[in-house]
């Protein structure tokens, strides 16, 4: 398996997938952190290919982090290897990207039985009542949902730049998750201020969430070191 460049959310998934990295004796890969969230990634993706940092040929991508179970299949902690990724347009259109399916057999090779094929949702937003995260799962017929992944194949695609994507699920649709309303910022961080506010009114739920994050981290970290070592 070939990957050229990695590219994962900036902060601690963008850490974990480093230190997984540094416990192999792989070629050097570049990892790129890249913003959370679909509008301020679209906008990272036009200024790197406007400055030619994803050269005029092809390229392989892995796109690593973390992501949310939509199915009462896929637990906190598991595995996930993206087929497709699935996006709802402002008129409620469902527009369908695939992942390269050369690359995708290859990583769920290496991995093996730990990894399930899935549909990915691409949100908007973070998606935190359990309700609602069921629902989607239904009427959209996808497993896991994220904020990036249909924005990567869209803009990779056009320029001929295979794409694969291997996520760890952090949360599980059965329970809430502290709104997260407004604590991503329009460059696609995490403020801090509004994340501790929205912890705050759901402080059982932002242990969970914390306990949650801090498992899939180390699982993202064991993965990284997995697909890189001999």
């Amino acid at each position: 398996m070939e990957i050229d460049i990695i590219l994962v959310p900036q902060g601690q998934e963008h850490s974990a997938v480093c230190r997984g990295l540094s416990k192999t004796t792989c070629k050097p890969i570049l990892v790129f952190p890249i913003p959370i969230g679909n509008k301020p990634l679209i906008a990272c993706l036009q200024k790197w290919q406007q400055t030619k940092k994803i050269p005029d040929r092809q390229l392989n991508i892995l796109v690593m982090g973390l992501c949310g179970s939509l199915s009462p299949q896929h637990n906190l902690a598991d595995i996930v290897v993206y087929k497709e990724c699935l996006y709802l347009s402002e008129r409620s259109e469902k527009l369908l990207k695939h992942c390269d399916s050369q690359l995708t057999n290859s990583v769920k090779k290496k991995l093996k039985e730990k990894a399930s094929l899935v549909r990915s949702l691409t949100s908007d937003r973070v998606i935190c009542s359990a309700e609602e995260k069921r629902h989607l799962g239904e009427t959209c017929q996808a497993e896991v949902v994220d904020m990036e992944g249909f924005a990567i194949l869209e803009a990779c695609q056009k320029t001929e730049i295979r794409v694969t994507m291997v996520r760890v699920i952090s949360d599980d649709c059965n329970r809430d998750l502290p709104d997260m309303e407004g604590a991503i910022n329009s460059q696609g961080n995490i403020e801090a201020l509004p994340t501790a506010i929205a912890m705050l009114k759901k402080p059982i739920a932002a242990v969970r969430l914390i306990r949650g994050s801090l498992k899939a981290l180390q699982i993202l970290e064991q993965v990284t070191k997995k697909l890189f070592s001999p």
